[in-house]
């Protein structure tokens, strides 16, 4: 099993490979002082979230650590509230407790069951710390997509994330030697299509981002629990998948709210 530091810094690189040849296509006069310094800044949360939410998935469940990503959505708010001003309205509100509520049948499905003994749960941490990473990142990315585009914000996303991923990755004294060793080369078709899958989630992303409130998208988003669960439960054959799916509508009906009364 390879390195989250390792797997997180290799997709950022891949990505920004492939985004080589946009480059010709972006005016270099819009890089100023203000763009660069938004870049970084979502270079950095960027490549720390992901890094955590890398950690997570390998010691948690997916039918779990997938709809948690529901509270995205509430630091989604807090963050775009105090730096982009953005106020959501009663519907909004509605549908984010809708989903908080839909996450505790969720959660009860752990040994932790929904209380503070959860905070113990290594898997539930390094979760929640890739949300609040992940919601201060996706706040920075529409900073960034307002001074720029959605196409050139996802082009400096993705070598911002390259830049600050490999720093965390050596100053984590990662070997790359035994990390590469561990790859194998039937692997390599399904590193790609992963890689493939990111960059058009982050793409589109940021196309919803240009077009809606923060903390609306990432309630929207939530709709991808679903998928999670039944991933988890079909490919890792994870149980208590009828209480999940429970909790995951709850959370749908949120996020149907949210879009509707946006």
């Amino acid at each position: 099993m390879c390195s989250p530091l390792f797997v997180n810094a290799s997709t950022y690189i891949i990505l920004s490979i492939f985004c080589i040849p946009l480059i010709f296509l972006h005016n270099f006069a819009s890089l100023n002082n203000n763009v660069l310094f938004t870049a970084a800044e979502v270079g950095i949360l960027g490549a720390l979230g992901n890094g955590f939410l890398v950690k997570a998935l390998q010691k948690g469940d997916l039918s779990i650590l997938g709809p948690i990503n529901a509270y995205k959505s509430v630091f989604g708010l807090i963050f775009a509230f105090f730096m982009l001003r953005e106020v959501p309205n009663m519907a909004g509100i509605i549908g984010i407790i809708l989903i908080i509520f839909g996450s505790y049948f969720v959660l009860d499905t752990t040994e932790e069951k929904f209380s503070f003994a959860l905070i113990e749960n290594k898997s539930i941490q390094y979760r929640f710390l890739a949300l609040i990473f992940c919601s201060a990142e996706a706040v920075f990315i529409k900073k960034l997509i307002s001074v720029t585009s959605v196409r050139d914000a996802f082009v400096l996303w993705c070598f911002s994330g390259a830049l600050f991923s490999t720093f965390l990755m050596f100053f984590n004294r990662t070997d790359l030697s035994k990390e590469f060793f561990k790859i194998k080369s039937r692997n390599i078709l399904f590193i790609l299509i992963t890689v493939a899958c990111i960059g058009i989630m982050q793409y589109t992303t940021n196309y919803v981002f240009n077009n809606m409130n923060v903390a609306y998208a990432l309630a929207l988003f939530q709709l991808s629990s679903i998928v999670s669960i039944f991933l988890g439960y079909k490919i890792f054959k994870e149980k208590n998948i009828l209480k999940k799916l429970l909790g995951t509508v709850i959370m749908i009906t949120g996020a149907v709210l949210i879009i509707l009364f946006k």
